[in-house]
């Protein structure tokens, strides 16, 4: 309940839809691709803590799951697997971290036999993989079964030619204000419900609690309709003005520049690692875990920039980069897999989504021969693979200078 409440209010989820709902003429519906992606989450959380609960490794749910994205994409149409790839990054975002994070670590630490460490992280990694298979499987039913709604691509032709600013007057603003408090109150409901009816305590703190909550929307709201007149202009104006200047290396440079530096603002990665340094009593250091996860965005973003522009289909590097993945988890010290799995959620938030996604768009129109759709999602699904190897790559490393050292 707690995955599905949460996702339904992600800003960048809302905003990802949004654009695939534009871009597709209204095939996509937005609000059912949220649904989808939604349902999936809380999916993961479930078996995520089902997990906990039995004390089971997490690679090998985690193999499984890569091994039926992949299945799953053969039979995907190509106009879906972009945006399903993206999916898995966009949920783990703002909202749901924090409480996601919050549920595996106080999960952990309070069933006996569990370690924090390796038991407790985790849960990301679940709600940024059942995704990518849903969203496949929604795009299958929708490009099989289904057919453009012509009330869609009405609104989205309209849409186009509205300025951003006008879209956003003050009586759209207040319905957009109302439509944040909509997407919260489930999560609401569900803290409430299992607060008062399954735990039966009140809510310790009531009037601060209250005042954080409505410190939250303000700032969801404030976060989206910034999406709309910020950070999505600048990554496509960018995009725009790096392929008229006919160098692709620069390009590359923006996205592994952009990458770096959008991870190492990321609240929920300072979040995530000050926890991982806590809990692993100092053997994560948390500057140089953010260092690697930052450098595996980086990477990540400015490979998916150079597939954008060859026009290599997207799902050859994310199988190979699957591969990489369970190669490592076999080396991988233990303590550092579950952290290294949920970085890859992680990365891709707040800060990340809207200049990533912007980008991604931004190349996919304004270079010949592709197609915003098929080609402009992405980018988002690089920057949450690599991370995950560089992580696992420093955990390696640090466990070979630690046996030398002891030696």
């Amino acid at each position: 309940m707690i995955g599905f409440s949460t996702t339904i209010a992600e800003p960048a989820l809302i905003a990802i839809a949004k654009k695939a709902a534009l871009i597709s003429d209204g095939r996509i519906d937005a609000f059912y691709l949220r649904l989808t992606v939604a349902l999936s989450v809380g999916f993961a959380i479930a078996l995520g803590a089902l997990r906990i609960l039995l004390g089971h490794p997490i690679q090998y749910y985690i193999i499984a799951g890569y091994i039926l994205v992949v299945s799953v994409t053969f039979f995907a149409p190509v106009e879906i697997i972009g945006l399903a790839y993206d999916s898995g990054g966009v949920t783990t975002s703002t909202v749901t971290v924090p409480l996601v994070a919050a549920l595996g670590i106080g999960l952990s630490s309070s069933i006996k036999g569990r370690n924090p460490a390796i038991d407790g992280f985790g849960l990301i990694a679940f709600a940024s993989l059942t995704p990518m298979i849903f969203v496949q499987v929604f795009g299958i039913i929708v490009y099989n079964f289904g057919s453009a709604s012509d009330v869609g691509a009405l609104v989205s032709e309209t849409l186009q030619n509205v300025p951003v600013l006008n879209r956003f007057g003050f009586y759209n603003l207040f319905l957009e204000f109302l439509n944040v408090i909509k997407d919260v109150m489930p999560i609401l409901l569900v803290i409430a419900f299992f607060q008062y009816l399954i735990i039966k305590k009140s809510i310790p703190h009531l009037k601060k609690v209250i005042t954080g909550i409505v410190l939250v929307i303000i700032g969801l709201d404030a976060f989206i309709v910034g999406l709309e007149l910020g950070l999505f202009p600048i990554g496509e104006s960018v995009a725009y003005e790096l392929t008229t200047m006919q160098n692709n290396w620069l390009i590359y440079l923006f996205g592994f520049l952009i990458g770096f530096s959008t991870t190492m603002a990321e609240p929920a990665l300072i979040a995530i690692a000050m926890k991982a340094s806590e809990i692993s009593k100092g053997n994560i250091n948390q500057k140089t875990l953010r260092i690697a996860v930052a450098i595996g965005v980086a990477i990540g973003i400015a490979l998916g920039a150079y597939r954008l522009v060859s026009g290599t289909p997207l799902h050859y590097y994310i199988i190979v980069g699957y591969i990489f993945v369970i190669i490592m988890t076999y080396f991988a010290p233990r303590y550092i897999i579950p952290i290294a799995y949920d970085s890859g959620g992680v990365t891709t938030s707040t800060v990340t989504v809207p200049l990533v996604a912007a980008l991604g768009l931004g190349l996919a129109e304004n270079i010949d021969g592709r197609n915003p759709l098929i080609d402009g999602f992405g980018l988002i699904a690089f920057a949450s693979l690599f991370p995950m190897i560089t992580v696992m790559g420093y955990g390696i490393i640090a466990q070979i200078i630690l046996s030398r050292r002891k030696t």
